[in-house]
C-alpha cells in the first residue's frame, strides 16, 4: 500500500508542478487506503506542499519568479489558506460542489480555445496591488476550504489579470500553491488530522515528481502546459460531477427517474 501511494504521489507531483490537480489522484488513493475523509484531505496537504515547494525551487532557480512582488502575494495566500481551513465547517458543501465543476469546465475551454496563450508576457489588466488584494485572497481561501483546481484558478488569474506568459504564470502559481497549502496544513496539523508517516513518504515521492515535471515544463513551455491544463481541469470537473453527493449528478438522476416514470 505504501509503495502504491508513493508511486501515485510521484505522478501527482509531476502533474501538480505543471497544471495542478495532483489531489485528484492522491485523495482518492488515501481514501482507498482506509483513511477517513478529513484525514485524507489533511494528509494530502503534506504531499501537496512538498510538490509545490519542489516546483517553486526549480522555477525560482531559473529566475522565473519575480520575488519582490511574489512574496506579498504568497503572504496573502498563506493567511487566506488558514482562513479557508478555519471556515471549512461553515460553508455549505453543496455550494462548492455545484460551482467548482462549472468553473473548471470554463477554465478548460478558455485554455483550449484562447489563441493569446504564449510564453511571453502580455498587457496587465489590473495593478499589482489590486491583484494582490483579490486573486490570492479568493483562491487561497478556496484552497484552504476545499482545494481541487486551486492551481488552475491561480494560473488563470496570473494569465488573464496580470498578463503573465504561461511559463511565468506557472512558476508564480506554484509559489502561491505552496503558501496556501502551508497555511491550511498548519491548521490541519494543529487539529491532529495529519497522518505524518504516510504524508511524509508521499511528500518525498511528490517532491521528486515535481522536479521532473517543472524541468519538463521549462523545456517545453506552452506546448506542454496548455494541453495539460485543459486535460487536468476537465478531469477534475468530471471527477467532481461523478461524485454521488454532487448536486448536478443528483439533479440529473432525479430528472432521469422522472423521465422513466413518465414513460412507464
Amino acid at each position: 500500500m505504501i509503495a502504491a501511494l508513493a508511486a501515485i504521489s510521484f505522478f501527482a507531483g509531476f502533474v501538480d508542478s505543471i497544471a495542478g490537480g495532483g489531489g485528484l489522484l492522491t485523495v482518492p488513493a488515501l481514501l482507498l487506503a482506509g483513511l477517513g475523509p478529513a484525514e485524507a484531505i489533511a494528509t494530502n496537504k503534506v504531499q501537496g506542499a512538498f510538490a509545490a515547494a519542489s516546483a517553486t525551487y526549480t522555477f525560482g532557480r531559473r529566475e522565473l519568479i519575480e520575488w519582490r512582488k511574489a512574496w506579498g502575494f504568497a503572504g496573502i495566500a498563506f493567511v487566506s489558506g488558514i482562513a479557508g481551513a478555519l471556515c471549512v465547517r461553515f460553508l455549505p458543501a453543496p455550494v462548492l460542489q455545484t460551482l467548482i465543476p462549472v468553473l473548471l469546465i470554463a477554465i478548460a475551454v478558455y485554455f483550449a480555445l484562447s489563441r493569446k496563450l504564449k510564453d511571453e508576457d502580455a498587457h496587465a489588466r489590473m495593478t499589482t496591488l489590486t491583484f494582490g488584494l483579490t486573486a490570492p485572497v479568493a483562491v487561497g481561501f478556496y484552497d484552504g476550504i476545499f482545494g481541487p483546481g486551486a492551481g488552475s484558478f491561480y494560473m488563470l488569474a496570473f494569465v488573464t489579470l496580470l498578463g503573465y506568459g504561461v511559463l511565468r504564470a506557472t512558476a508564480h502559481t506554484k509559489l502561491l500553491n505552496l503558501a496556501s497549502n502551508l497555511g491550511s496544513l498548519l491548521l490541519y496539523a494543529a487539529t491532529g488530522a495529519v497522518l505524518w508517516p504516510i504524508g511524509l513518504i508521499m511528500a518525498g515521492a511528490s517532491f521528486l515528481g515535481a522536479q521532473v515535471g517543472s524541468r519538463l515544463a521549462m523545456r517545453l513551455g506552452v506546448r506542454l502546459i496548455r494541453p495539460l491544463l485543459v486535460l487536468v481541469s476537465a478531469a477534475m470537473a468530471l471527477r467532481l460531477l461523478l461524485d454521488p453527493a454532487n448536486p448536478w449528478r443528483q439533479m440529473l438522476s432525479a430528472g432521469a427517474e422522472k423521465g422513466l416514470a413518465a414513460l412507464f
